[in-house]
C-alpha cells in the first residue's frame, strides 16, 4: 500500500436517460461505446489511467501508478479534449477534476481511495453540461497552464465548509518564469553569452546542455539569457512527456513561430504559410510532417528526411541573423528528436547558431552518450543558490508579507537554495498555508522523480526517509533485509537523491544524507501508515542495539510515532509498545531537562505520562512545567505526583515532589516558613542515593537564605549543592551551584572571588552542554561589571537572553532583561533603559516570578523618576509593593529605597529620609553590602542637597546616577 498525490477526473454523460428514451437500444449501445472509447483515448493519451466505469460515468487517475509533476495539467488537458470530442458525438458531458492524497495498493495497482475521489465526483455533479469544474488543489497545481474563471462554492457532504471551485476554459503554455526576480547565475549567463559569441565568430553551431534538478532555474536562466539578446532570432519548444504525435513537438513549436502559424489556423492556411517561410516546397512538405498538418503522419517520412529538412530550415533562418534554438525538457524526448538535435549540432556549418538543450540529469540515464563526439558540445550543471543569493531571493519574495524572521529562516532552511522550492514555500506562507506541509507543486515535482526509480530503489529510499535526513546503511539492512542495500544505495548516490555523510555518529557504519530535505519528506509521505508503524519500531530496535544512549531521543521519537500511527489505524496502542515508548520518552525527557531544553522536555514527558502514567513521570512533567514558569498546571500535577508516590511507597519521588511544592510556596505564595518546612521534610525523606533530589532541596533552601540575606546559610547549602552535583557526575549542576556561590560573593562585594567562581561555572557549563547553566552563569557574570564596562556587560547579558529564550526560561529571561536595563541606565541611556525595563515587566507579569517582577518594576520606577515622570513612578511603586514577600529582605529594602527616591523628587524630604532609614534597618544586617551602600549613598545625597541653598546643586536622582 502506498500514499500518493494524484489528480482524479470524473466524467459523466448529461441526460443519459433521455438518450435511451425512444431510441433503438443497439444504436444507443453503439453511441455509448463510442463515448467510452473517446473518453478512454483522451485520458490515456495524456498519461492517465481509466480506473473504472460506473453506469455512464468514467473515473480516471493521473499519477497512479506513476506520478508526474504535471498530473493536474494532464488531467485538465484531457478533460478539455473529452468535452470537445464528446460534443462531436452529439452528446454532452460534465467533468470534475481535483487533486489530493490518495491511497493505492502496491505494485501496478491503480485502485485509489481518498478525499480527492469524492471531491471530483461532487464537482462533476455540480458542473454545467459541457463544463469542467476543478477544485482548489488542482487549481494550485495547474497554475500557469490552465485559464480559469470563478465558479463559486460547492457544498460537500460531511464538510463544515464549502469548497470553492473554478471552471477550466482553455490551456496555454506554462508561464513559470517571471514570478520571482532573477538572482545569481552570473557565471552561467556569461558562459551562454560566450558560446553565442563563439558561434557568431566561428560561424559554427554550438551545443550547450543545461543540466539541473527540478526547480533550480534552468528555464529561467535561458529566458533571462534570451531577453538580453539583440538582433538574434530565438525560438524555443518544450518536449511533452505524453500524447500522440509528440516526437517532434519542440521542433514543431519553433517552426510554427518562424512561419507565423497559429494553432487555430486551418490546415491549408498553415501549409501555405509554411511554404512561404521555407526555401523549397520539399522542405515545407517534410516539415509539415513535424507539424502534423495536411494529415501528415510521422510514419510517412523517415527520420532522416525530417532531419534534412530541419537542417535546411535552420540554415535559412541563420542566414538573416544569429539563431538560438532552445529545446526544453529534453529528458522526456524520444530518440528521433535527440538524434535530430545532435545532427543539427554536428551539421550546421558556416552557420551562427547556438543550440540549447535544457534537461534534468536523468537524460544521461537514457542517453549516456549525449553530446559525445561533438567537438562544439559543452555543459552547464546548475547548482543550488548559495546562502547570499538565497537570502536575496527570499527578501524579494517576502518583501510584501509580514513574515517574522524565524519564518524567513525556516523558508531558507527548507528550500536549501532551490529557487522554485523557495518561491513555492514563500507563496504557501503568504497564503497562510504555513510551513508544516510541502507545497503541492513541490511535492508533485519530487514525487515524479521518485516514481521513476526502480521499485526496489524506491522502497529503499522510503525506508531511508523513515530514518531521517541522515541515515545509516546498517539501519536499512535491518529495515529491508531482502534488498541488496549496498548496490541500491550506489544507484541512489549516482542519481543524487542522497549523498555520503562525511562523519557517521555510529562507529563502523556508513552514514548518508538526503541531498534535499524535501526529497526525504516526499519519500516518507509516500509510505502507508501501516508500513511506517512497522518500520518505526524496527528502526527503534536497531537503535536500541547499536546506540541506545547516544540516540535515546531518536529512539523515543520513532517509538512514539509508531504508537501514534497504530492508535490512529487500530484505535488502540499495543500494551508492550506503550510501555516501551513511555520508558524511552521518559529517558529522552530527562536528558532534555539536563541540557536545559525545557520545552522539549515538557512535551516529551507529558507524552510519556499519556502512554503509561507513573508518579515519577508525572513529577518530571510538573518539574519541567515549573522551570518553564507554567505555574497554573504545576501545583495540581505536583500534588498528584506526591499522593501517587506516597501510595506507591516511592520516597524518591515523594521527596522531589515536596521540593517542587516548596518552590511554589516560596515564589508564588511568598511563604518562607512553609517553603522551608517542605524542603526540610524532603531532606529527611529522600534516600541518600537520590543525589539530584537532594541537590534540588538544598538549592531551594539556598534561595530561602537569599531571601533572608543570610550569607552563611546560602553559602553552606550552596556548597552542599556543589558536593552533591560532583558526586552525581553532573557538571551542569556543579555549574549552577558555583553560580549561586558567585552571586553570594558578588553581593557581599568580593568581586575577585565572584569572578573566579563564575569562570569555573562557565567552564563546567560548556563541558556539560547545558544551555540553562551557561545562560545563568553569563547573566550573573554580566551583572558584576562596573561603571565603564557597560559594553562587556551588555554582551554577556544579551548572550544569556538568547539562551534563556531558546530554552523557554521565561522568568530568567525577564530577570536578565532587568539587568540589561540597569546597564543602559548606568550608561546614561534612560530612554533605552525605560524601554527595556518595560519589556522585562511585561514578560515577568506572565510568570510566577514575583520577586523578579517587583525588582523590574522598581528599576522602571527609578528610571521614571530620573526622567521627571514622578507621579507615574509613584503609582508603579504603590502597585509593586503589594507583591513584596514579607521575608524577602532585598526586595523590601530596594522598594523602600525606590519609595524614598520618589518622595525626594516630590520634595517630601522627611518621608524620603524615613524610607531610606527603614531600608537600611532591613538591609544592613544582611549579606547585601552593595545595596546597603547604594541606599546609604542616597541618604547622604538627600542630606547634602537639603544643606545647600535653594537652587544650588544637582537633584537627588541626578547625583545618584552620577555617583553609581
Amino acid at each position: 500500500m502506498e500514499r500518493k498525490v494524484a489528480t482524479v477526473l470524473f466524467a459523466d454523460l448529461v441526460d443519459s436517460s433521455g438518450l435511451v428514451a425512444g431510441a433503438d437500444p443497439e444504436v444507443v449501445r453503439q453511441r455509448v461505446n463510442r463515448y467510452f472509447e473517446v473518453v478512454s483515448r483522451c485520458i490515456e493519451a495524456h498519461g492517465g489511467t481509466v480506473e473504472k466505469f460506473a453506469g455512464d460515468a468514467v473515473m480516471a487517475a493521473f499519477g497512479v501508478p506513476l506520478a508526474h509533476e504535471d498530473d493536474a495539467e494532464r488531467a485538465v488537458r484531457a478533460a478539455l479534449e473529452i468535452v470537445k470530442e464528446v460534443e462531436q458525438l452529439e452528446l454532452s458531458v460534465r467533468i470534475g477534476v481535483e487533486s489530493g492524497e490518495v491511497v493505492v495498493e502496491g505494485g501496478d495497482s491503480t485502485f485509489a481511495t481518498g478525499e480527492a475521489v469524492n471531491l471530483a465526483v461532487r464537482l462533476q455533479q455540480a458542473a454545467e453540461p459541457g463544463k469542467i469544474l476543478i477544485g482548489p488543489a488542482a487549481r494550485r497545481l495547474g497554475a500557469g497552464t490552465v485559464e480559469i474563471e470563478d465558479a463559486g462554492p460547492v457544498e460537500i457532504k460531511g464538510r463544515a465548509e464549502s469548497v470553492w471551485t473554478w471552471r477550466a476554459i482553455r490551456m496555454h503554455d506554462p508561464n513559470r518564469v517571471a514570478a520571482a526576480p532573477f538572482v545569481g547565475r552570473e557565471p552561467e549567463m556569461e558562459l551562454l553569452k560566450n558560446l553565442l559569441s563563439r558561434a557568431v565568430r566561428d560561424r559554427r553551431a554550438q551545443l550547450v546542455t543545461i543540466f539541473g534538478e527540478p526547480g533550480l532555474g534552468k528555464t529561467r536562466l535561458v529566458a533571462q539569457f534570451a531577453e538580453s539578446l539583440e538582433r538574434v532570432t530565438t525560438l524555443s519548444g518544450r518536449t511533452l512527456p505524453y500524447g500522440e504525435g509528440v516526437t517532434y513537438w519542440p521542433l514543431a513549436s519553433m517552426i510554427k513561430v518562424s512561419a507565423g502559424i497559429s494553432d487555430d489556423d486551418p490546415a491549408n492556411d498553415a501549409f501555405e504559410k509554411l511554404r512561404l517561410c521555407c526555401e523549397s516546397e520539399a522542405v515545407a512538405d517534410l516539415l509539415a510532417v513535424a507539424l502534423g498538418v495536411l494529415g501528415a503522419a510521422e510514419g510517412e517520412r523517415t527520420p532522416e528526411h525530417l532531419t534534412w529538412a530541419a537542417l535546411r530550415w535552420a540554415e535559412q533562418l541563420a542566414d538573416f541573423q544569429p539563431l538560438v534554438l532552445v529545446f526544453e525538457d529534453v529528458h522526456w524526448a524520444e530518440e528521433p528528436l535527440l538524434d535530430l538535435i545532435e545532427h543539427l549540432a554536428r551539421s550546421l556549418r558556416n552557420t551562427p547558431a547556438l543550440i540549447v538543450a535544457v534537461a534534468r540529469p536523468e537524460l544521461l540515464d537514457t542517453r549516456p552518450s549525449w553530446g559525445g563526439g561533438i567537438r562544439s558540445a559543452s555543459m552547464i550543471d546548475l547548482a543550488p543558490l548559495d546562502a547570499r543569493e538565497s537570502e536575496e531571493l527570499a527578501d524579494a519574495l517576502l518583501s510584501r508579507s509580514d513574515v517574522p524572521p524565524v519564518h524567513r529562516a525556516l523558508v531558507l532552511e527548507r528550500a536549501e537554495g532551490n529557487p522554485l522550492f523557495l518561491e513555492e514555500i514563500a507563496r504557501a506562507l503568504g497564503d497562510d498555508e504555513g510551513l508544516d506541509r510541502i507545497p503541492d507543486t513541490v511535492q508533485a515535482l519530487i514525487a515524479a522523480r521518485i516514481d521513476r526509480l526502480a521499485s526496489e530503489e524506491k522502497c529503499l529510499l522510503q525506508s531511508a526517509a523513515l530514518v531521517g535526513r541522515v541515515f545509516w546503511r546498517g539501519a536499512l539492512e535491518q529495515l529491508v533485509p531482502d534488498l541488496e542495500v549496498a548496490a541500491l544505495l550506489d544507484g541512489l548516490l549516482e542519481r543524487e537523491f542522497v549523498v555520503p555523510e562525511e562523519r557517521s555518529s555510529i562507529s563502523g557504519d556508513l552514514a548518508f544524507r538526503f541531498k534535499h530535505v524535501l526529497i526525504r519528506d516526499v519519500a516518507y509521505a509516500g509510505m502507508s501508515k501501516a508500513q511506517r508503524a512497522e518500520q518505526h519500531q524496527a528502526f527503534a530496535a536497531w537503535v536500541g542495539e547499536r546506540a541506545r544512549d547516544e540516540l535515546a531521543e531518536i529512539r523515543a521519537h520513532h517509538l512514539d510515532h509508531a504508537a501514534e500511527l497504530l492508535a490512529e489505524l487500530d484505535g488502540a496502542i499495543p500494551r508492550d509498545l506503550a510501555r516501551t515508548a513511555a520508558e524511552a520518552l521518559e529517558e529522552a525527557g530527562r536528558r532534555a531537562l539536563r541540557r536545559g531544553a525545557l520545552v522539549a522536555a515538557r512535551r516529551t514527558l507529558l507524552r510519556a505520562v499519556e502512554l503509561e502514567s507513573s508518579p515519577g513521570r508525572r513529577y518530571l512533567a510538573a518539574h519541567a512545567a515549573w522551570r518553564l514558569s507554567d505555574v497554573p498546571t504545576v501545583r495540581d500535577e505536583a500534588e498528584e505526583a506526591l499522593a501517587e508516590a506516597r501510595a506507591a511507597g516511592l520516597p524518591d519521588v515523594e521527596g522531589r515532589a515536596l521540593v517542587l511544592l516548596a518552590d511554589l510556596a516560596l515564589h508564588t505564595d511568598g511563604n518562607v516558613a512553609q517553603a522551608h518546612d517542605l524542603a526540610d521534610e524532603a531532606l529527611t525523606i529522600l534516600p541518600e542515593d537520590e543525589l539530584a533530589g537532594l541537590y534540588d532541596a538544598h538549592s531551594l533552601i539556598t534561595t530561602i537564605f537569599w531571601w533572608l540575606g543570610d550569607a552563611a546559610g546560602a553559602t553552606r547549602h550552596g556548597e552542599a549543592m556543589l558536593d552533591l552535583a560532583h558526586r552525581a557526575g553532573r557538571p551542569e549542576l556543579e555549574s549552577l551551584a558555583l553560580t549561586q556561590l558567585a552571586g553570594v560573593a558578588g553581593v557581599r562585594g568580593d568581586v575577585a572571588d565572584s569572578v573566579a567562581l563564575l569562570e569555573r561555572s562557565e567552564a563546567l557549563a560548556e563541558t556539560s552542554g547545558s544551555r540553562e547553566a551557561m545562560a545563568y552563569a553569563l547573566a550573573v557574570h554580566g551583572r558584576r561589571f562596573g561603571e565603564g564596562e557597560s559594553d562587556e556587560a551588555e554582551r554577556y547579558l544579551r548572550e544569556a537572553l538568547e539562551m534563556f529564550d531558546e530554552i523557554g526560561a521565561a522568568g530568567r529571561h525577564g530577570w536578565t532583561l532587568s539587568n540589561l536595563a540597569s546597564v543602559y541606565r548606568q550608561r546614561g541611556d534612560l530612554s533605552l533603559a525605560e524601554k527595556t525595563f518595560r519589556e522585562a515587566v511585561g514578560r515577568l507579569r506572565r510568570t510566577y516570578e514575583q520577586g523578579f517582577l517587583v525588582e523590574a518594576e522598581r528599576g522602571l520606577a527609578e528610571v521614571l523618576v530620573e526622567r521627571g515622570r514622578v507621579d507615574e513612578a509613584d503609582r508603579l511603586i504603590a502597585e509593586a509593593q503589594r507583591r513584596v514577600g514579607r521575608e524577602d529582605v532585598w526586595t523590601r529594602a530596594s522598594m523602600l529605597h525606590a519609595r524614598g527616591l520618589v518622595r525626594a523628587a516630590q520634595g517630601r524630604t522627611d518621608e524620603a529620609e524615613a524610607a531610606f532609614v527603614a531600608a537600611l534597618e532591613i538591609i544592613e544586617p544582611t549579606m547585601y553590602l552593595i545595596l546597603s551602600r547604594e541606599i546609604r549613598a542616597s541618604l547622604e545625597s538627600l542630606h547634602a542637597e537639603a544643606a545647600l541653598p535653594e537652587g544650588r546643586g544637582p537633584s537627588l536622582s541626578t547625583s545618584m546616577r552620577l555617583g553609581r
